[in-house]
C-alpha cells in the first residue's frame, strides 16, 4: 500500500495563493463593486471591523456553546450506541433505518421539523447532535468490528480483566475510526448548525448575523462570517483531533498516529 507523503507547507501555501488569486479574478470581472461577489481584499476589511466589536465575540461564543455542546453530546451517544450495535447485531439492524434516515434528510428540512419540538435559542444544539450521531456512530461501530479478532479471543482466553482488555485492545482498536469520525463529524457539526440558526434566527447567533448581512447586500460581511466559519471549524477539529491523540497517550502509554 502506498503511503501518502506530508504536503510541505510552501505547497500548501501556493495552492492557497492560487485559489485566491482566482477568487480575486472573478469578483473583479463580476464587477459592480462586490455586490455580487466579495473580493479577498474586501472580506478582510469586513472582518477587521467586525473583530473589535463585542458583538462579534458574544455571537461566536453563543453559537460555539450550543454547537459544541451538541457535537459532545453525539459523541457520547454515538460512542454508546456503537458500542451497543458491536456487541448486539440485533440492535445495530433495528438502530440502522433511523442513523440511514437521519444521514438522508435535507437540513433544512429536519431544521423546520425541530423548530416544533424546540425553541430557536436551542436549535443549533439539536440539529448538530442529530447530524453529527451517525458520524459517530458509524466510525465507532467500524472500529470496534475491525478491531484484531486474535487479540480479543487470546484476552478472552487468559482472561484479561475488562479495564486491560479496554486499554490495550479496544481502545487502539476502536481510536483509530474514531478520531476520524469525530474530526470528519466537526465540520458537519458547524455548517449544519450555522444553517439551523440561519432558518431559526435566534438572537446574537453567528447564523442570525449571516441572515442579517444577507439582507442587507453586505455582501462583504457575508463573506467575513463565512470565513469566521470555516476558521472555526478548522481550528475545532484540529484542537478535537489534538485532545483525541492526548487522552488515547494517557490511557495506552502511546501516541495515536
Amino acid at each position: 500500500m502506498r503511503v501518502k507523503a506530508k504536503t510541505p507547507l510552501w505547497q500548501t501555501l501556493l495552492a492557497t495563493a492560487f485559489w485566491v488569486a482566482v477568487w480575486q479574478g472573478l469578483a473583479l470581472w463580476l464587477g459592480h463593486g462586490g455586490l455580487l461577489l466579495a473580493t479577498p481584499g474586501q472580506t478582510v476589511q469586513a472582518l477587521v471591523q467586525l473583530v473589535p466589536m463585542a458583538e462579534f465575540w458574544r455571537r461566536i461564543a453563543f453559537s460555539a456553546l450550543r454547537i459544541l455542546t451538541g457535537f459532545l453530546l453525539a459523541m457520547v451517544c454515538g460512542l454508546a450506541l456503537g458500542a451497543v450495535g458491536a456487541r448486539w447485531h440485533w440492535f445495530e439492524v433495528l438502530v440502522s433505518p433511523v442513523m440511514q434516515l437521519i444521514r438522508a434528510m435535507p437540513v433544512a428540512s429536519f431544521v423546520i421539523l425541530a423548530l416544533l419540538w424546540v425553541s430557536g435559542k436551542n436549535l443549533s444544539i439539536v440539529v448538530s447532535f442529530t447530524h453529527v450521531l451517525p458520524v459517530i456512530y458509524a466510525g465507532t461501530l467500524g472500529g470496534i468490528v475491525d478491531t484484531d479478532p486474535q487479540l480479543v479471543e487470546m484476552a478472552r482466553v487468559y482472561r484479561l480483566p475488562l479495564i486491560r482488555r479496554l486499554r490495550y485492545i479496544w481502545l487502539p482498536g476502536v481510536f483509530p475510526s474514531f478520531c476520524e469520525s469525530c474530526i470528519a463529524a466537526m465540520g458537519m457539526c458547524w455548517k449544519s448548525g450555522v444553517s439551523a440558526e440561519v432558518i431559526g434566527l435566534p438572537d446574537h447567533s453567528v447564523g442570525d448575523a449571516l441572515y442579517r448581512a444577507k439582507i442587507t447586500l453586505s455582501t462583504p460581511e457575508v463573506f467575513a462570517w463565512t470565513l469566521v466559519i470555516v476558521l472555526l471549524s478548522a481550528a475545532l477539529s484540529s484542537l478535537a483531533a489534538a485532545a483525541l491523540r492526548q487522552i488515547k497517550r494517557r490511557l495506552c502509554g502511546e501516541v495515536a498516529e
